[in-house]
Parts: structure tokens; C-alpha cells; sequence
């Protein structure tokens, strides 16, 4: 039998190039077109489109799986399932994943790919054995790197763990596009001798390896491969389906693909291209060899770049790049995929901006330390550790054994607010609770896709209002807005009215949204105290009281886009200090 493809331009090739921003109504002219080729699966759910679609496009993610069911009726649709952490960026209850992977199989999915950022089985072993109940195929997912704790026999054993745990086929997920052609040889045939089921190897352009490692896994005995239509191929998305297909034409690996569909669904997404041409970055589109010495996905350079832009600290990405694999050398080498790589990449930012390594921390590095994330791939800076969590208790077990049931306190939140009006509407709202709210409520826009057709204007016509663009990390979509003047960020309709740094200014030490703002006028506090969270790259971060004293302003809102350097309250100093 030849070799058998995965489609993802519906899913991960759309995240990877256009920050997710591919729209429900784009699809539905080609997705019965894709379901004639023969694919192995369409991916076309899950990883960040859960997200994407209600916080940007203004679409129900769930009437999004509902429609392209409706026109798929031969070929299976996939998903990409984060373990524990289902789409979101944190472990959910075990009530929650249940539910979630339930609707999904009801929705229309008959695929789950599902990883977990450390490699730790423990976070995939629940929603596998859901999967499994509601008859679906699960395929249990290898987060593949390079360190040196990981090691072909590491990834083998876990392959056999994960065929011994019931999963119907095995997918190595290359996320970096780090694997080369010899390693990919060497752990196939390794993963082949030991599994008996079906072996899928995902990955990524990003370092332009992937199409000769893609030849060598077939070669080596691979029996699937994912690939995307090649207007959203390369760069950091998968290697192109066309292309792909040809090159084993009339060879015994053969994928059996009829060329000429391919190339008149190739034709669409040539069309449609253009619709999104805004979008792409050279960031995103070039291979770039640099990822194999600091192992950055593409998406999160491009984050990291645009982080520093905005605290006008551009100059200083040479040591931040140089940093990341420091942070991910004390936290034990953790692979680089959501959300790890937003903990390694913020702290890495963190500890070259504040000038001394981990003198501030984010509080997902402090639950990592503790374990909430999971066991760590190798063995932590006990330093590092001491420094960041000191004595607290380290959770030894399954992190999610920790979390208590969370959806019967939603259903009842969620009822309180007026928003559920489907059983899909309170896994929405499990998931993310500010974004749904405002979604469910009907309160979402869709986002404006930025266009290349505007007439150029002389300096002198640039409207001087900010401009927002989406930034891709490693697959999770934020918002970046800059102003056309200066290097700063301007609030629509919004004063600026910072406080210039004195004594007793509380001061953000990073650019992000505040989260919350725990101070209040009059509060007595002590050096020390946390009086905000900034979020950033959905990584928070404390700000705090840098004196004893007492509050007498507060200089930022929860909500609000705070810069690097800005004080966001004032305290009086106690007298005689």
C-alpha cells in the first residue's frame, strides 16, 4: 500500500502562516472537492481554531465542525487535542475534558490527535480513553526535539506506551521543523520495529528539511504524511500536498491521488491566496536554518519580535534568542509547542529586560516548577527552582488530580449570565471565560483582514492611528498594535497619562494587558505586594509594590495595553522611610 496523506490547509496551515485566520465560509466551497481525493483525514479542528474563531472571526467554532461534516461524508475530519489542556493554554478538570471530547465526537470529529507539551502520558491518557469510548480513532502524538534528555529510544518507548495504552495509529509531531532526513530514518525504522500500528510524521518547512525527511520516512516505513495545498505550504506550514503526491507517483509508495484534482483544489487555494495575502510574513513564508540552533518555531520569533518592538528593545531579540535555550535548559528541555513555549520564550524576554535572570517570573514558570504542568522531560535547575517556588509543595501526581470539577459551577455561572443556550455554549465558556462571555452575548465583531490594495499615501496623509495586526506564537494568535508614529502604542480615544517613573511608581516591566489590578486608593501595602498581572503572549506576570507605604493612585484598568517602563498605581512611601 502506498503512502497516505494528511490534508491541514483547513487547520494547521492556516495557523502557521495566517495567525488562524482562515474564515468558516472559505472552506465550505472546496471541502466536498477534498473529501473526493482520498486523504487519509482532513484536519480541520482544534490547536488554536477553537480560539481564533470566537475571539477574532466572530464564528461558533462547534457550526464551524457542524458545516464541514455536513459535506465531508467519505473522509474522516480531525483534530488537534492539547491533552488536559483540550484547546486552551491550562489543565482543565477531568468533567471538563470528558464533556468536551463527547461534543466533539458529536460534532463531527473521528480523529484526535492528542499530545501533551511535555511528553508526559499521564495528560493524554483521559482524553484518549473518552476518544476511545465514543468510537473514535485516536492517534497518540510524540512531541518531537532535540535535547540532550531526548533519545530515539525515549521516543520509542513512548510510542510503545502509547500503542500499549490503546491509540490506533502513532503521529511524531515535528513542530520546529527540527527532525532531518538521517534522524528521521533512524527513528522511524526505530518506532516501526517496536509499533505495530500505522506511524504519521507532522512537520514544518521552517527550517526547509521537511519535504527530504518527509522522502526518508516513507522510505523507512511511515504510512502517513501531513502536508497542506501549496498556496499555504512551506515557510513554517507543512510541505506541499501537490508536490508531495507527485513525487511518489508510479512508485510503490504511491499515494494514489489523482494529480489533476489536486491541482484544480490547488487552483482555489491559489485564489483565495490572495484574499489573505495580508496576512503573510517573510517570517512565516521563509525556511530559515536559524531554528536549528535556538529551535524557535517561526511563530514564536515572530512574537518575540514584535514583544521587543513594543518595549523599543528590538536590540536586545540577539540576547533574548540566546536566553531561550538557557530557560529551557533549567526548566528540564522542555519541547518548544504550546504552551511551553510561550513559558520558555516570555521568561527568556524577562530575564534580559530586567537586566538579572529570574529576578521577576512569570506565574506559569512558578506552576511549572510546582508541577502543574506536568513532569519535566529531564531534570530542573534545582538553583533555578529554589529561587523561583523556594519550599512549596511539588505535585508528584497527574496535575489535573489537583483541580476540582469545574463544570457544574459554569453551568451555573453560565446560566446566571444569560449565554448558554446550547450544551456547546458551556464547554465554550469552560474554555475561556472573558473571551465567550462577550462572544456568546453577541457582542464579537469580526476582525478586518488587512489589505495590500490601499493607495500609498505621502507621510504627510498617514492617519495617525494604530493599526493591529495577528501574531502567530507556535500556533496561538495575538494582537499586536502599533502606531504609525513614533515606536509607542496609542489607545483609540484614550489620553496617555503615564506617570514618569519616581519613587513609589508601581511599574510594568513588560508590555501586555492587565489582567488584574489588585490595588485599590487607600490600601495599605508592603514591598513587595503584588498590585497587578500583565499578561503577555498569555503568560502573566506580577507587578510589585516596589516600597512599603500606602496607594494613592491607580494609572491603569484591568483591560488595558500597559508598555514596558509605565507605572500603573503610585505608592506613598510610610513615613520615615
Amino acid at each position: 500500500m502506498g503512502i497516505r496523506l494528511t490534508d491541514t490547509t483547513l487547520r494547521d496551515a492556516h495557523q502557521s502562516l495566517i495567525a488562524t485566520r482562515m474564515r468558516t465560509r472559505d472552506m465550505l466551497d472546496v471541502v466536498a472537492e477534498l473529501d473526493k481525493v482520498g486523504f487519509f483525514s482532513l484536519e480541520v479542528w482544534g490547536g488554536a481554531t477553537f480560539d481564533a474563531s470566537i475571539r477574532f472571526l466572530n464564528e461558533d467554532p462547534w457550526e464551524r465542525l457542524r458545516a464541514l461534516r455536513e459535506r465531508v461524508k467519505h473522509t474522516p475530519l480531525q483534530m488537534l487535542l492539547r491533552g488536559q489542556n483540550l484547546v486552551g493554554y491550562r489543565h482543565y478538570a477531568d468533567d471538563v475534558v470528558r464533556e468536551f471530547v463527547r461534543l466533539s465526537v458529536k460534532n463531527g470529529i473521528s480523529i484526535f490527535r492528542v499530545f501533551d507539551a511535555l511528553n508526559d502520558v499521564r495528560n493524554m491518557e483521559l482524553a484518549m480513553k473518552v476518544a476511545k469510548e465514543y468510537g473514535a480513532h485516536v492517534q497518540g502524538t510524540i512531541c518531537y526535539t532535540i535535547s540532550p534528555v531526548h533519545t530515539i529510544e525515549g521516543f520509542v518507548g513512548m510510542a510503545m506506551e502509547l500503542e500499549r495504552l490503546g491509540c490506533d495509529s502513532i503521529c511524531i509531531k515535528d513542530m520546529a521543523g527540527l527532525i532531518s532526513p538521517e534522524a528521521t530514518t533512524r527513528l522511524v525504522r526505530a518506532i516501526k520495529r517496536r509499533v505495530s500500528i500505522p506511524l504519521d510524521l507532522h512537520s514544518h518547512c521552517s527550517s526547509g528539511m521537511a519535504p527530504l525527511s518527509y522522502h526518508a520516512a516513507t522510505l523507512a516505513g511511515a504510512d502517513i504524511l501531513d502536508t497542506a495545498f501549496s498556496a499555504f505550504s512551506w515557510g513554517t506550514s507543512q510541505p506541499p500536498t501537490e508536490s508531495i503526491a507527485a513525487a511518489f507517483k508510479g512508485t510503490k509508495y504511491d499515494s494514489g491521488l489523482d494529480l489533476e484534482a489536486l491541482y484544480e483544489i490547488g487552483e482555489y487555494f491559489t485564489a483565495l491566496y490572495s484574499k489573505y495575502r495580508g496576512l503573510f510574513t517573510a517570517e512565516a513564508t521563509r525556511p530559515n536554518i536559524n531554528v536549528l540552533l535556538h529551535q524557535v518555531p517561526g511563530g514564536m520569533l515572530t512574537n518575540l519580535v514584535s514583544q521587543l518592538k513594543e518595549q523599543n528593545a528590538l536590540d536586545k531579540l540577539g540576547e533574548v534568542l540566546r536566553e531561550v535555550p538557557r530557560v529551557r535548559a533549567d526548566l528540564g528541555y522542555p519541547p518548544l509547542v504550546t504552551p511551553t513555549s510561550q513559558v520558555v520564550g516570555i521568561q527568556a524576554v524577562l530575564n534580559v529586560l530586567s537586566g538579572s535572570r529570574y529576578k521577576r517570573v512569570t506565574n506559569e514558570v512558578k506552576d511549572y516548577f510546582l508541577g502543574r504542568y506536568g513532569r519535566p522531560p529531564g531534570r530542573v535547575d534545582e538553583e533555578v527552582k529554589k529561587l523561583v517556588v523556594g519550599d512549596e509543595p511539588i505535585i508528584n501526581g497527574r496535575p489535573a488530580d489537583s483541580i476540582d470539577p469545574e463544570l457544574e459551577k459554569l453551568r451555573e455561572s453560565g446560566r446566571k449570565l444569560g449565554i448558554l443556550r446550547k450544551e456547546e455554549d458551556l464547554i465554550t465558556y469552560a474554555l475561556y471565560p472573558q473571551v465567550a462571555m462577550k462572544f456568546l452575548r453577541g457582542e464579537a465583531k469580526e476582525e478586518v483582514i488587512p489589505s495590500l490594495t490601499m493607495n500609498p499615501l505621502s507621510p504627510a496623509e498617514v492617519p495617525e492611528l494604530p493599526m493591529e495586526f495577528a501574531v502567530d506564537v507556535d500556533g496561538e494568535v495575538f494582537n499586536v498594535k502599533v502606531s504609525t508614529v513614533a515606536s509607542k502604542t496609542i489607545e483609540i480615544g484614550k489620553p496617555e497619562k503615564r506617570e514618569k517613573p519616581s519613587r513609589g511608581a508601581v511599574i510594568a516591566h513588560i508590555q501586555g494587558m492587565v489582567v488584574a489590578m489588585k490595588a485599590r486608593v487607600g490600601q495599605k501595602v508592603k514591598e513587595g505586594d503584588v498590585l497587578a498581572i500583565i499578561e503577555a503572549m498569555k503568560m502573566q506576570s506580577e507587578v510589585r509594590s516596589p516600597l512599603s507605604g500606602t496607594v494613592r493612585k491607580i494609572l491603569a484598568y484591568e483591560g488595558e495595553i500597559v508598555n514596558s517602563g509605565d507605572a500603573v498605581a503610585m505608592v506613598e512611601p510610610e513615613e520615615g522611610m
